[in-house]
């Protein structure tokens, strides 16, 4: 092991509940009521699909660029002072850092929110060694593609690299990438990760032998 990899939201922040909500006002504007629930299916998935899936099953006509664009907004906005890191997070990065391995952060989102989410959490892209985030990767989890990116901007193999992910499709990406899995349960339980090499509550907690092979 000489690489990990972030996922962002649900891993290193827990902002679901934010870009739900934004996503709910986005729709609300639109005339339209959506409940939080409608959502999870596309949790991980980044938001052209967070907010296109929801729209496809209503038949919610969508200017994809302009609408999340506008969500975005909305999101900029609910988060300012609101937004926490999972526990652990920071600490483990450190960690990680301490043990000389190579750091990276691989997000569906678009730029805008990854900037907004590690302000928040009072990192600096330069925290990580690489930052990848869903406008460089044209298939989007459960594909691999953002995973491969990563290893690849960190110079390592998947083979090399823990990827730290929250999601059903993040946990399909990770192993269709070749990595090895952390699962954390801040927005499924274990049984929708068993997939994942390990399952942690979250950063706090994870297990010994996660950061030891």
């Amino acid at each position: 092991m000489r690489g990990v990899i972030f996922d962002m939201d649900g891993v290193l922040v827990l902002s679901e509940p934010f870009i739900a909500e934004a996503a709910i006002r986005m729709f609300a504007e639109k005339g339209h009521t959506i409940s939080e629930e409608e959502f999870r299916p596309f949790i991980g998935m980044g938001e052209d699909r967070f907010i296109g899936g929801v729209a496809e099953r209503r038949g919610i006509a969508l200017d994809p660029a302009r609408d999340k664009a506008r969500t975005y907004a909305i999101y900029d906005h609910l988060v300012r002072g609101r937004l926490q890191p999972t526990p652990g997070a920071r600490e483990f990065v450190r960690e990680c850092r301490a043990k000389g391995l190579a750091i990276a952060v691989a997000s569906g989102a678009d730029r805008v929110k990854v900037d907004a989410n590690l302000r928040e959490l009072g990192l600096l892209r330069s925290a990580f060694d690489a930052v990848i985030d869903g406008t460089q990767v044209t298939r989007k989890k459960p594909a691999p593609d953002i995973f491969l990116a990563a290893c690849r901007a960190l110079a390592l193999a998947p083979a090399q690299c823990l990827v730290v992910e929250d999601a059903v499709s993040g946990v399909q990406a990770a192993k269709a990438a070749g990595t090895r899995c952390l699962g954390l349960t801040t927005s499924f339980d274990s049984a929708a990760l068993a997939a994942a090499d390990w399952t942690a509550s979250d950063l706090a907690h994870v297990p010994e032998a996660a950061l030891d092979w």
